[in-house]
């Protein structure tokens, strides 16, 4: 197979993905969390226990990955970004406060978007990409990516493969997700706010992104793992990541890079799809709201 093509030769490329979230989703729900030690310790132990935990397991299984921080997150621990790409990782965009770009009016996401960049522009952070807060891009998000100068979104779900979605200001890499290759649907609980309430068995997680991997490698897709420090940081559930990776190492077809990476390996090859972002003209009469 060409080195043009994206996959490189791989049967499937893994993406592992960390979205350092800390404090701001709880935030985002409401200020009055932040008198609440044990809603904010729950979310603190991500970036001060789950991160370096992670760095080591990454550095053990030399595996690259892309950690998606907060701006917000990255200002509050100045030195959190940089200990990433010391690690020779990437840290990509995540918004500043991780309120969602749906959520917000007119010329709100604007406002945040800069902000995050604002932040690691002063912390000398490169970032190549982005992610939108809960997944939730709007009809703007994409033109946000390219008029910054980013190479790549990772927030939407037309395909299973990287394609390429064309903006007011360009083409940009699009490095699709999926629900079922995220941990909070798996592991996220808090009594208040209700961010989930099920606690599934890591075991049962290492299955079922076994047989994703594994359907994956048939089809030649983008194995995108999305991840949360105080949720995979946790002593039982980075054991049944570091089995994936180990099973995925040992299957001798899957590569593991960074976003940044993959998004240039997709604009490279002249086969990657171009996918127009969904618009819908809907009646009114039908759907009222």
């Amino acid at each position: 197979m060409s080195d043009r093509n994206w996959t490189r030769g791989a049967a499937a490329v893994a993406t592992l993905t960390f979205d350092v979230d800390a404090e701001t989703p709880i935030l985002a729900e409401g200020r009055r969390y932040a008198d609440h030690p044990m809603v904010m310790s729950h979310q603190s132990y991500g970036p001060d226990v789950g991160v370096p935990r992670i760095l080591d397991l990454l550095d053990e299984m030399a595996i690259p990955a892309t950690f998606f921080v907060p701006g917000w997150v990255a200002e509050h621990r100045p030195g959190l970004a940089a200990s990433i790409i010391d690690r020779g990782h990437e840290v990509a965009h995540h918004s500043y406060s991780h309120r969602p770009p749906t959520s917000l009016p007119a010329g709100g996401e604007r406002a945040d978007f800069e902000r995050a960049l604002d932040v690691f522009a002063a912390q000398g952070i490169d970032i190549a990409g982005h992610r939108a807060a809960m997944w939730s891009a709007s009809l703007e998000t994409l033109g946000l990516v390219a008029e910054y100068g980013l190479s790549y979104d990772s927030s939407l779900m037309g395909d299973d493969r990287p394609y390429l979605v064309d903006s007011a200001h360009g083409p940009v890499a699009e490095l699709p997700v999926h629900w079922s290759l995220d941990d909070w649907e798996q592991y996220a609980y808090l009594p208040e706010p209700r961010i989930g309430s099920l606690i599934e068995s890591p075991v049962k997680v290492e299955q079922m992104w076994r047989a994703e991997l594994d359907g994956m490698r048939h089809y030649g897709c983008l194995f995108n793992v999305c991840m949360h420090p105080f949720l995979t940081g946790r002593p039982g559930r980075i054991m049944a990541l570091r089995n994936l990776i180990a099973y995925a190492l040992e299957c001798g077809d899957v590569t593991f890079a960074r976003c940044r990476d993959v998004a240039a390996w997709a604009r490279a090859d002249a086969r990657t799809p171009a996918r127009p972002l969904p618009v819908y003209d809907v009646d009114p009469a039908v759907y009222p709201s």
